[in-house]
């Protein structure tokens, strides 16, 4: 069985910490906790759990995920947000692969929750490096949407951590990156990616598709960054209005990816069901349904694309071209992901009547 230490960071959590301490105190074989100035019962609290705590004043996001790691004295480091959990069944599994996991490892990535909707759906899902040997001396890079650099024998689990924030810093990374250009910094393909997803996430689209587009012309980058761009793009289209250049965007996608993604074909589908192209619409729709995600893709993973979204988007148009047992059908499939959806269950009795149904 390998040993693990736990690494974080913390500011002003006493909201969450202990939450997210309780799911891995029994697991983990040691926890080092580094504070950057809370003023809070943050450190109070963390002393319940461990008496590694440390202190360090903030330079970012990346050297405080580093002076974490420094602290670390067991074979692997494990490392969580305040705001991270583990359910009962990621805990079990984690438990496993403490006792299982082959120390010729260098890296163990777990999925990472980044978002539920309220009926427990993950909404937004993908890869990182989770577990590391600590011998390997892994360093996190990037003043903003940091990342771990890792090299060496890497395995995919399918253990999940959850994210579950109580808050959002409205605009902090876009001022980051304004400042970065302000000193004159040269982005890169990666930059103009998160960059354009501050912008797009902040209201502002035009910049944003200037962004995107950098990104997308550029012969560096990661490939999935230039999918998501253009998929990112063709919403900034969209919200602007522009339905014509949304649609060329997100075929543009289709360019790197060689194959379509559910969040393309469920974009591509309301294209054109806003132009009341409903039989175009449920092509893609259903296109989106049929496509089952790599569990091993590293990217981001939005799984009601594939899931509820495009068949109550189906509920709608076939109800438009009169098929009303097609669309209670879909309304159906819908409900089974969201089952006490106000809106699904509105359809649910306006078919129910209409068609004369009885449970």
């Amino acid at each position: 069985m390998v040993s693990i230490s736990l690494c974080m960071i913390v500011k002003n959590e006493e909201d969450v910490l202990a939450r997210c301490l309780d799911c891995v105190k029994d697991i983990v074989d040691e926890i080092n906790i580094v504070d950057t100035g809370s003023t809070d019962r943050t450190v109070e609290i963390a002393k319940e759990y461990t008496d590694r705590i440390f202190h360090a004043e903030w330079n970012g996001f990346a050297p405080a995920r580093n002076e974490s790691f420094s602290h670390a004295t067991k074979e692997y480091i494990f490392y969580l947000d305040a705001d991270d959990i583990l359910t009962e069944e990621d805990q079990k599994k984690l438990k496993k692969l403490k006792e299982t996991l082959d120390p010729a490892v260098d890296s163990v990535s777990m999925f990472y929750n980044a978002g539920t909707d309220e009926f427990g759906n993950v909404t937004l899902q993908y890869r990182r490096n989770r577990l590391v040997k600590t011998a390997k001396n892994f360093r996190w890079e990037g003043e903003v949407h940091n990342y771990l650099n890792v090299s060496g024998n890497i395995i995919n689990s399918d253990i999940a951590i959850t994210h579950k924030k109580t808050g959002h810093s409205v605009g902090r990374n876009l001022n980051i990156y304004k400042m970065k250009l302000e000193r004159g910094d040269v982005f890169g393909a990666r930059d103009h990616f998160y960059y354009g997803n501050e912008l797009r996430e902040n209201g502002h689209y035009e910049e944003a598709i200037e962004s995107y587009t950098k990104n997308i012309e550029m012969t560096e980058g990661w490939v999935e960054d230039k999918i998501y761009a253009c998929i990112n793009r063709g919403d900034c289209y969209r919200f602007l209005g522009d339905l014509d250049n949304e649609l060329k965007s997100l075929f543009h996608s289709f360019v790197f990816s060689k194959t379509p993604r559910a969040e393309t074909c469920s974009r591509i589908g309301y294209n054109f069901q806003r132009k009341k192209e409903f039989q175009s619409a449920i092509y893609w729709y259903t296109l989106a349904t049929q496509i089952v995600p790599d569990e091993n893709r590293w990217s981001f993973s939005y799984p009601a694309y594939h899931t509820w979204y495009p068949h109550l988007q189906m509920c709608v148009c076939y109800d438009r071209i009169g098929e009303a047992e097609k669309a209670y059908f879909h309304n159906e499939e819908a409900r089974k992901y969201r089952p006490n959806d106000k809106s699904i269950l509105s359809n649910k009795a306006y078919f129910d009547k209409k068609l004369g149904k009885t449970e």
